[in-house]
């Protein structure tokens, strides 16, 4: 079936559906070709005066300049002026705080090396003359075994050679001859590796277990301490053993400590260096690391710049400050007391990216007279466009294969929209249709007039809200497709303003409240800001400064673009109302809105026919319950229900549930063709008040249609009685509602929850059985009556709301517990009392 037939099929007038007089006009041919040539001519523009000599086409001819020209590119310009103000112009200055915090945690650091390095005492604790400084700092650090082993070896080549000179005796020979191993290229301590084991005095056997590794550090303070040995006095040698035990114990102190504050502090800075440092040394790296931190505090560190590259500027600052042996203790105090302390400065890098904009020069191509703007056969630059376009020599003309090729996308646009419609069961009416074709229709027309923010936003919001999410999606995603192919728009611009449109037209019709449809708008433009940034983040030609990205140029364009989204948002939430009723169009929100007892015709019903409004509720609470179960529209159902019989208010003694027991009017009246008349008359004067109160079309149709043209059966038999008296002829009709008979599912659920209420409520003591048998009496009657025969209602429907109906009574009719009678008589209660006291 050719496209055009197909939509000019579905836009035909529905069956028994009236169009407005200001709409008819918009006959299905009319309005397909409306809507195909409104969205071709305004999407289309750039097909209109399109080049035929356009950039990157071939010349057909060489082609010179007329005269002598300059002519600007503000397309270019305009370009790298966007680039400049979207670039990596970031203006960073030093954070005081930052440096503040830095100052105090070095603080911290250098104090807590000063507190353990005096715990320990002087460094040497004896004199160089005796034991060198290296083998100072080695006694000091070996493990308790080996101290004793290295004394023990010492004592027992003393046992066996005593004090004096004997020649060919040395260290080595000591060591071979005791068994212990040497291991002259090994500096550990103790290797893992079993070697030998200690064969010593008899006092020390818990030591002969271990393997004792001797390396050359061992060696040289053996040597030395038995070369003291031999030369001194023996209580000189137990003084100098004794000063090394108390130096070992203090050091031991002291490295516990420090580990013990570095854990605490969650840092771990210090090594063994710091206590074999001497005091000038340690001296010398405290002003060395003080020197250092100023330097790199000063020149600032960027929170982006990885810390290995920070840390090569830190080792070449300690090269020349501090001394060789302490450089990897300062390097370690840097790495945890300092931290970047550059921030962005806001206002600074605005002002110069805004600079860089002006700065750049409108970009212009200068040509002489005669001079050749482009060979034959050559393609044309954009430089040679720019000029040919100048003197009028780009052959621009109607691109009419272009525009016959938009012709075709848009007619295929609009058959998926017809295609979903049919799918989905829409039930657009001509009126739907004119609105979503302005609706389309205002996103490139805001192009056009150089509106700076697309409106997709606004259309997504209020399609979905209208007409549901699936069309929501697919009107934003046929615009969003489209319009780029005949319009210039900046893609990223664009992409991020379908994303939010497209989240708005999903969660739309989920909205039952203005105030959800607010906040719906905070996500709508959180979402396009969100998107814009991403994308753009993505998309940048240098990646470095990511996080000055964000919060600089890319930023702000993020941020306005989630505040024009917002700003559709609220031009959506307010234009709403007034398309609600100036299309009639119903919405969850505006149906929750109709549904408000406040609303004036409801007060007036509660107040004026209190017995009808109570009767209403109840029909609502059957009819609601129904819709549930079968999937109709529930919001629809709840609210037309609640006024389908504000009619009533013309006469409200006319009815008996408004009667409170008093006298019938009926039976003063006595006449059954006037009583007729004033119970017809309730819906008539209801669509007239509805329309009085602008009720939309779908809630003024519960009116009419819950009675459809069913027989007024009290006064047709009574007026019956009377013909046979031959007071008048009775015509059947005259007794019959004028209708129209239910139209959807939703009338006529109405109309048998309308039916069975009072039926129902008229029970009493009877099983669900019964109940039930009732209920489906009436649904028959009114089946067999053939009032439901443009419904769309299913017998297997009518039967799940037969039971719903009497599911329901059930609840309302449920029984209670017998109030005691005692608890009714004051006296007793009194006396009950007494006795409970008296216990």
């Amino acid at each position: 079936m050719h496209l055009t037939h197909l939509i000019g099929k579905l836009l035909k007038p529905q069956k028994k559906q009236q169009l407005p007089s200001w709409s008819t006009l918009a006959t299905s041919p009319i309005l397909v070709v409306l809507t195909i040539a409104s969205l071709t001519g305004t999407m289309g523009q750039r097909y209109y005066s399109q080049p035929k000599l356009d950039e990157g086409t071939v010349a057909p001819q060489t082609i010179r300049a007329p005269k002598g020209a300059i002519v600007p590119d503000n397309k270019v310009t305009e370009q790298q002026r966007k680039s400049a103000r979207l670039g990596d112009i970031t203006v960073l200055m030093i954070n005081e705080s930052v440096n503040q915090r830095v100052d105090k945690e070095l603080a911290e650091i250098l104090a807590l090396g000063n507190q353990v390095r005096e715990i320990v005492v002087n460094f040497p604790f004896v004199n160089t003359g005796i034991l060198s400084t290296n083998t100072q700092l080695h006694l000091q650090q070996v493990s308790q075994e080996k101290w004793v082993a290295i004394q023990q070896i010492v004592e027992e080549e003393l046992k066996e050679r005593p004090p004096g000179p004997q020649p060919g005796i040395n260290a080595d020979s000591i060591l071979t001859k005791n068994s212990i191993e040497l291991v002259s290229n090994n500096d550990n301590v103790i290797d893992d590796r079993l070697l030998t084991k200690v064969s010593v005095l008899a006092d020390y056997q818990e030591y002969s277990q271990n393997s004792i590794v001797i390396s050359s550090k061992d060696r040289q303070a053996i040597s030395e301490l038995l070369a003291y040995r031999k030369k001194s006095f023996f209580q000189n040698y137990e003084r100098v053993l004794e000063e090394i035990s108390q130096a070992r114990d203090l050091y031991k102190d002291a490295t516990e400590y420090l580990a013990k504050q570095q854990e605490i502090e969650g840092y771990e800075v210090y090594d063994s260096t710091l206590l074999e440092l001497s005091d000038t040394d340690w001296q010398k790296t405290q002003t060395g690391i003080e020197i250092v931190k100023e330097r790199m505090l000063a020149q600032g560190i960027s929170p982006n710049l990885p810390k290995q590259e920070w840390v090569k500027a830190l080792k070449l600052q300690v090269n020349d400050v501090v001394p060789v042996v302490a450089e990897d203790l300062a390097i370690n105090v840097l790495k945890v007391a300092l931290e970047a302390n550059l921030s962005l400065d806001s206002e600074g890098t605005k002002q110069s990216v805004e600079l860089a904009a002006q700065e750049i020069e409108t970009v212009t191509y200068k040509v002489r007279k005669n001079e050749v703007i482009v060979r034959k056969g050559k393609n044309i630059s954009r430089k040679a466009f720019v000029l040919l376009d100048h003197f009028r020599l780009s052959r621009r003309t109607v691109n009419w294969h272009g525009l016959g090729v938009l012709v075709g996308i848009v007619s295929g646009a609009v058959g998926i929209v017809v295609l979903v419609e049919r799918q989905f069961k829409s039930g657009l009416r001509h009126r739907d249709n004119i609105l979503l074709l302005l609706l389309s229709l205002s996103a490139p027309l805001l192009i056009a007039l150089k509106v700076p923010w697309s409106s997709l936003p606004a259309i997504g919001l209020l399609v979905g809200t209208f007409y549901g999410s699936t069309m929501g999606v697919t009107v934003v995603g046929l615009i969003s497709v489209i319009l780029p192919i005949g319009m210039d728009v900046d893609k990223i611009d664009w992409f991020a303003s379908a994303a939010g449109a497209i989240v708005g037209s999903v969660i739309a019709e989920k909205m039952r409240s203005r105030e959800e449809q607010a906040l719906l708008g905070l996500g709508v433009g959180l979402t396009q800001g969100t998107v814009y940034l991403l994308i753009n983040l993505i998309v940048r030609e240098t990646p470095g400064l990511l996080w000055y990205a964000i919060i600089g140029p890319v930023g702000s364009q993020a941020v306005t673009g989630a505040v024009t989204g917002l700003v559709w948002s609220i031009v959506a939430l307010g234009l709403s109302p007034y398309l609600e009723h100036l299309f009639d169009l119903i919405t969850s929100i505006r149906l929750s809105e109709l549904a408000n007892p406040n609303r004036p015709l409801l007060k007036r019903l509660a107040s004026e026919a209190p017995g009808t409004f109570q009767h209403t509720l109840f029909v609502a609470s059957l009819a609601e319950a129904a819709a549930r179960a079968i999937g109709c529209n529930v919001e629809l159902v709840r609210t037309g229900t609640l006024y389908h019989d504000i009619g009533k208010m013309h006469d409200p003694l006319g009815f008996i549930e408004n009667q409170m027991g008093g006298p019938n009017k009926h039976d003063e009246i006595k006449d059954p063709w006037v009583s007729v008349e004033i119970i017809r008359k309730h819906v008539t004067e209801g669509l007239v008040m509805a329309r009085k109160h602008r009720l939309p079309k779908a809630i003024r149709a519960f009116i009419p249609e819950h009675q459809g043209t069913m027989l007024i059966a009290y006064f047709y038999y009574q007026a019956k009685q009377r013909s046979e008296k031959g007071e008048k002829v009775v015509k059947e009709e005259m007794f019959r509602y004028a209708g129209p008979i239910p139209q959807s599912r939703e009338t006529a659920i109405v109309m048998l929850a309308d039916s069975c209420e009072a039926a129902l409520r008229s029970l009493k003591d009877v099983t669900h059985k019964d109940a039930l048998q009732m209920v489906k009496k009436i649904m028959r009657a009114r089946w067999q009556d053939n009032q439901l025969a443009d419904s769309g209602l299913t017998r297997a429907e009518m039967s799940t709301i037969a039971e719903i109906f009497v599911q329901v009574w059930e609840q309302y009719n449920h029984k209670r517990i017998a109030y005691p009678k005692a608890a009714m008589n004051p006296n007793q209660v009194k006396t009950v009392k007494s006795v409970v006291s008296s216990n």
